[in-house]
């Protein structure tokens, strides 16, 4: 039987009914050209075919065909998490043809849909790891089963289809699956939780989508389910590994598995805010906080430990074993957008700009087909190739791969990227926000139906100035508010001819606008350096560089002859752009002043006496990290000792 739905609404991820400030529809704002232009195209041409395309050919979608033949006993491939990538490439699809239309997209998910629903169980079940003749018992896992963690990716694709009109029958689908997980699941029932959370946010936007208050209610019964240690206990930090040991309402910082954590922490702010629960939303801004000021990589990267996937302990940030997983840099921009509609903090906004620019789009290669899973801060060898036509199982390699065992992170760009207008812009009651700078144009409603479009003029972030034109306005007052990243040394802002210089966090301009009126901000991106929290141990004396909201990295490509680690930096001596040619299109490399130092053989790497070196004056040449490893094998590190440090 088919039910009953709401009206389609604006096309944006996660659409919260109360905050500071309100998200736009991703089809606002239109990204015409420039750094994200040229990334949502290869999203398009590229990424998401290739995930649609990978799935097929190793057999994650044919498992569904296997359900429907009555045949996975002996026919399922792939680990048991695998209908979730399907599930992410099925979203992308939706948001990028809300975006752009793309018949062939559409075709492609209308006819996944109909496979879903043909193999749907009659109670909505809807797994193809458990459940079935010769198969593992429903939810007989709940520690690794990932079954209502797959159910959340799948909730996640109905609502994009609901919000882009897409094909009904599979929010058909998504209904039914989630009103099962409320039956079995619900007050009394199986009182358990999933060792991976993701239903609890997917749950919350169901209900935004729907109305639907028995998913909110569910939603904030997983999260209150959790950390009472409901899970058996693990060899990944124990019961922290997925987040059972302390409940979220009292925790202090995120722990475990980094993506696990983190998708948490969006779901319990969904819950906070929809619930007005102040206590459980405090406490999560709190927790994340904590995180981004001790546990977080200078590219916003988080996760710095191999074993289990997890955070290190406060300050533990080891570059070349830094695990800083894809998917965790994703995760925590869901969480910053969150924080940022819901307090109009433009400190989160920040981080969203750092986590995207250097550990987001740091996987995918410049072609679009294969990816980091890990992205580390140095790499002391070169890396390893992956075996050809098989899904790799080693995603530490130092190397892209067309695919993984486990693919979690290819698809879940997919869905990002896919969405990313809708990540750029805020409106409140008097006004539009602008936290990203992209090259294209805003056309949005705010208070009572105000309309506004202005167009946006920038070459960010190769550059400092962005321009913004008011094309259509009412005439009467209204705020624009734009971003001064605190990265930013000198900021300037110019209205009327009149330039003053700007602190780092929002500036505001109201006035009673008139078409053609301008303003622009000017950003300092020249070159500079950033030096580390002394308490983290592993890259103490050592220095980075940033240009812009651009992390920077030495890769051995750009200085043959020389070992990185035996280079240091001489701090005395600013950074500055350089005209090299590096072999990338559309990047700007930075020169630093360095020595290279040679140092004797030896039997032992130890003595009473720092062993004899000479030192030779040299240049060195950095990289934006995001484009590291795209020609050839390399070695490369984004911290660098000083020539003071280490001389010493």
């Amino acid at each position: 039987m088919t039910t009953q739905h709401v009206a389609p609404v604006a096309p944006r991820p996660s659409s919260p009914g109360h905050g500071a400030q309100a998200p736009i529809s991703l089809t606002d704002y239109r990204i015409t050209s420039g750094f994200w232009a040229d990334f949502q195209r290869l999203n398009r041409d590229a990424i998401i075919p290739h995930c649609d395309e990978s799935l097929e050919r190793v057999g994650w979608v044919g498992n569904f065909r296997a359900a429907e033949r009555g045949t996975l006993a002996t026919e399922r491939v792939g680990r048991l998490f695998t209908d979730s990538e399907l599930y992410k490439t099925m979203e992308a699809m939706a948001w990028e043809n809300a975006r752009e239309a793309a018949p062939d997209l559409v075709a492609r998910l209308a006819e996944h849909a109909d496979l879903l629903a043909r193999v749907q169980a009659e109670d909505g079940y809807l797994n193809t790891f458990y459940g079935y003749d010769g198969g593992p018992e429903r939810y007989s896992d709940m520690e690794w089963g990932h079954e209502l963690y797959c159910a959340g990716h799948l909730l996640q694709a109905a609502v994009a289809v609901m919000r882009t009109d897409g094909p009904e029958v599979l929010v058909d689908v998504a209904r039914r699956l989630a009103d099962h997980i409320c039956d079995q699941f619900g007050p009394g029932r199986h009182e358990s939780l999933c060792g991976h959370p993701e239903i609890e946010t997917a749950l919350v936007e169901l209900y935004r989508a729907t109305g639907e208050r028995r998913y909110l209610d569910q939603a904030a019964l997983f999260v209150e389910r959790r950390g009472h240690q409901i899970l058996a206990d693990t060899m990944y930090k124990g019961r922290d590994y997925y987040q059972d040991n302390e409940p979220v309402r009292t925790a202090e910082v995120l722990v475990g598995h980094s993506v696990r954590a983190l998708y948490l922490a969006a779901g319990a702010l969904d819950v906070a805010v929809e619930t007005g629960d102040d206590e459980l939303f405090t406490a999560v801004r709190a927790q994340y906080d904590r995180t981004l000021e001790r546990r977080t990589y200078l590219t916003g990267a988080m996760g710095s430990n191999h074993h289990g996937e997890t955070y290190g302990d406060d300050f533990e940030l080891p570059s070349e074993r830094a695990y800083a997983e894809t998917c965790a840099s994703v995760a925590s921009v869901h969480v910053a957008w969150r924080l940022l509609l819901a307090t109009g903090d433009a400190r989160y906004a920040d981080v969203i700009e750092r986590t995207l620019y250097n550990s987001v789009v740091s996987s995918p290669s410049v072609d679009g087909r294969s990816f980091f899973y890990v992205n580390a801060l140095q790499r002391r060898a070169p890396g390893i190739d992956p075996e050809p036509g098989v899904p790799s199982l080693r995603r530490t390699d130092g190397t892209r791969a067309p695919w993984f065992t486990t693919s979690c992170c290819p698809t879940n760009i997919a869905r990002l990227m896919s969405s990313l207008s809708a990540y750029v812009a805020s409106v409140d009651a008097t006004g539009v926000h602008l936290h990203q700078y992209a090259e294209g144009s805003l056309e949005t409603t705010f208070g009572a139906g105000r309309r506004v479009r202005l167009s946006v003029t920038t070459s960010y972030p190769h550059d400092g100035a962005i321009t913004v034109c008011v094309d259509e306005t009412d005439g009467g007052e209204w705020d624009l508010s734009l971003r001064v990243p605190a990265w930013s040394r000198a900021s300037t802002l110019i209205v009327d001819g009149e330039a003053r210089a700007v602190p780092h966090g929002e500036v505001t301009i109201s006035r009673a606008w008139a078409v053609g009126d301008e303003v622009r901000l000017e950003l300092d991106v020249s070159p500079r350096f950033v030096h580390p929290d002394p308490r983290i141990d592993h890259v103490r004396g050592c220095v980075a560089v940033e240009r812009g909201p651009l992390v920077y990295a030495i890769e051995s490509v750009d200085q043959p002859g020389l070992d990185l680690d035996l280079v240091a930096i001489d701090v005395a001596h600013a950074p500055v752009d350089s005209t090299a040619s590096v072999g990338i299109d559309g990047v700007t490399p930075v020169t630093v002043k360095g020595v290279a130092h040679a140092v004797s053989a030896a039997t032992w790497p130890y003595g009473e006496q720092a062993p004899p070196a000479s030192s030779t004056a040299t240049d060195l040449t950095l990289v934006p990290y995001f484009r590291w490893a795209n020609r050839g094998k390399s070695t490369m590190r984004v911290w660098t000792p000083r020539v003071d440090v280490l001389s010493h």
